[in-house]
């Protein structure tokens, strides 16, 4: 048996604990043998060493939430809770797959971290409020990305989530393509659309896009936009412009947060060096509250020769540019 004692020293003890303690009572009921008891800002916790350390990160997730949100809800604690005892119970190990899932399906599956750069990725979206996500196709980077946004939709983070994505394939001009808004617009958003369905379910989805709880524009439409306490991502950002890039960046309100993915060697602009993305790298580089990962093949979660192809095509343009 092991104590520890902990000092809350960035959060209301109160709030945290809940009223009577409630909350720190259902963690405890999660860990079968342990025992929290808080006394002023002290919370002491007996137990097995690797229940006691996934308790303290419980509680670290929590004061984080509670920072963010200015107060915690029961809701809040079972689904912190959940993170950190999916699979394999609150009596078996703290590994990187309990600590980085992202998100709870409808199916009743997980979200989480597959890859040394998916955990960057939900590391760097916790830290920063900007996160480029750079890299081939089939590495979760967008999947990834909108788990993140939906997580922080479902635990009051945010109040509304923004996709986008630039419609480069029409030229932008979207007014000369068939069909109302909608049905213009789908086709480059379809990837978004296909996301969303997995992590929520379809009615839910068509109540938030109705009430703009969720949207999905194309990037041409957010210019002279601000948006305020909203997860906003940008895919296939290689195929925004410089101007494009900048107006996007700038779109950022109050309480808002933003991931940028997409591979800079496969953009459909007329140069690689036109791309937004390329340049964003340049510049921002080294700004603080802004971070970059780059994935590469060894993230590919797709069928197993995407990662043969994309090898290939690297040799190919090294031997091209040689």
């Amino acid at each position: 048996m092991t104590e520890k004692k902990l000092t809350i020293e960035k959060a209301e003890p109160l709030l945290l604990f809940g009223f009577n303690d409630v909350y720190l009572r259902k963690i405890e009921s999660a860990f079968p043998e342990t025992q929290i008891t808080a006394r002023g800002n002290q919370v002491l916790l007996r137990g097995e060493t690797e229940s006691l350390t996934r308790i303290e990160r419980i509680l670290d997730e929590l004061t984080l939430l509670l920072k963010r949100n200015g107060n915690l809800t029961e809701n809040d604690v079972e689904t912190v809770l959940a993170l950190f005892t999916v699979g394999d119970g609150a009596g078996g190990r703290a590994g990187l797959d309990a600590h980085h899932v992202v998100l709870f399906t409808p199916s009743g599956g997980a979200v989480k971290a597959k890859t040394p750069n998916q955990i960057r990725l939900i590391e760097s979206a916790r830290k920063n409020d900007i996160v480029f996500a750079v890299g081939p196709a089939g590495t979760g980077k967008t999947y990834t990305a909108v788990a993140l946004a939906v997580a922080a939709l479902k635990s009051r983070q945010v109040k509304r989530i923004v996709l986008s994505r630039p419609a480069v394939e029409a030229g932008e001009r979207l007014g000369f393509l068939p069909g109302d808004f909608r049905e213009k617009v789908d086709p480059y958003l379809r990837p978004l659309y296909d996301a969303l369905e997995d992590m929520l379910p379809r009615e839910k989805i068509g109540g938030f896009m109705e009430q703009n709880v969720v949207e999905i524009v194309p990037l041409a439409y957010m210019r002279g936009r601000t948006l305020n306490s909203a997860f906003v991502i940008l895919d296939e950002a290689q195929n925004a412009t410089h101007l494009q890039m900048k107006m996007f960046l700038t779109r950022l309100g109050a309480n808002s947060r933003a991931i940028i993915t997409g591979d800079v060697t496969q953009t459909d602009l007329p140069s690689r060096s036109h791309s937004g993305l390329v340049q964003a790298h340049e510049i921002l580089e080294g700004v603080e509250g802004i971070a970059f990962v780059q994935f590469d093949e060894g993230d590919v979660v797709r069928h197993r020769l995407v990662k043969d192809i994309i090898k290939a095509y690297e040799r190919h343009d090294a031997e091209g540019e040689a």
